[in-house]
């Protein structure tokens, strides 16, 4: 009953993380927001490393490397497939371009060329485009009650913009912490307003599901929400994980929305690790299974990730923060030549 699992839920996850570049490059772009220029390159390369996981996770659930070739030798630009494969790569060629083009000027101490300008403008839209095509996966699928409903796309989008940047503010910490290059209190802090008005409208729009589902009374979308919340003809393995999802994501919003504990060195990380993990709980766990269980039949039949699974998983996860190391190495490297700090 279950064909999308733990990789398709890790994918669906990491491609917000891969989008919410954008919240700093539009505003450093598009509104000049100098503060931002020290971080957008840790951005960038964040989306890279995600992206690089995104694609790693579809060639493991396709089974074998090869298939892949299936999609280019047999294009099918009817299927929605198709189309995220072409966003997710042309985006993560995108990142490469920009991010390396802009800190090779910034090394040599000069303006990045011109030819450059129109990329950094197509990668902001191209941006939102990736999650919303993901999220066109599930909600084009009339018989799963869970996923059909317009505000998916919108919802996929609240909740990167909120999990990436709290990884962001989390990694610009420890590079804080651990290297010369300071990325900026002020950097930081505007990320955590921006962490903390997501959040909000990711918890909104999930109400707002369930008004509209509860209200309307149609058993068959009921039923996903009761499988995940409290249990479905006495199976819900997922149940405390969802509780636990909501718990995070309402603590973090009380610690971020006030300024007090935003501005906390110490509270600020706990919150970020809040929304982060609540984050992925939703819709690293919840979202994929909650989807197909129980069944257009109404049949429970739970899914639990298996060992190898799981295990998979985490070497890709290492992969992706192996790949997302090597590029922090660089960039923060040139960032501390730059500054007369190596």
């Amino acid at each position: 009953d279950v064909s999308w699992g733990f990789y398709i839920a890790q994918f669906t996850f990491l491609v917000g993380v891969a989008a919410s570049a954008v919240m700093v490059v539009l505003p450093y772009y598009l509104h000049n927001y100098k503060a931002f220029g020290r971080i957008t390159i840790l951005g960038e390369f964040l989306a890279v490393a995600s992206v690089t996981m995104c694609i790693l996770f579809i060639f493991v659930d396709l089974g074998q490397p090869t298939r892949v070739v299936n999609v280019l030798l047999h294009p099918t630009p009817n299927s929605v497939l198709f189309w995220d494969m072409i966003v997710l790569n042309v985006y993560l060629l995108l990142n490469i371009v920009i991010a390396w083009k802009v800190l090779e000027a910034e090394r040599n101490n000069v303006a990045p060329p011109g030819w450059l300008k129109p990329f950094i403008y197509i990668s902001i839209p191209w941006a939102v485009s990736i999650h919303t095509v993901t999220a066109y996966l599930y909600c084009g699928l009339p018989g799963r009650g869970f996923w059909l409903t317009a505000i998916l796309a919108p919802r996929f989008l609240s909740s990167a913009f909120c999990s990436g940047p709290a990884l962001l503010i989390l990694l610009c910490l420890i590079v804080r912490k651990f290297t010369k290059f300071d990325p900026g209190k002020e950097q930081i802090q505007s990320l955590s307003k921006i962490v903390a008005y997501a959040i909000c409208v990711n918890v909104f729009f999930f109400l707002c599901e369930v008004f509209v589902v509860f209200y309307s009374r149609i058993p068959e979308h009921m039923d996903h929400f009761k499988y995940l919340f409290v249990g479905l003809h006495g199976k819900g393995v997922l149940v405390p994980w969802m509780w636990a999802s909501m718990i995070l994501m309402v603590v973090s919003i009380i610690l971020l929305v006030n300024p007090v504990t935003r501005k906390n060195d110490i509270v600020l990380p706990v919150a970020c690790v809040c929304v982060f993990v609540g984050t992925w709980i939703d819709k690293g766990l919840g979202m994929i299974s909650g989807g197909f269980v129980p069944n257009p039949l109404h049949h429970v039949n739970e899914y639990v990730p298996t060992v190898p699974e799981v295990l998979i998983a985490l070497g890709i996860w290492a992969i992706g923060f192996l790949v997302l190391t090597v590029l922090y190495k660089i960039g923060v490297t040139i960032k501390e030549e730059v500054a007369g700090l190596a």
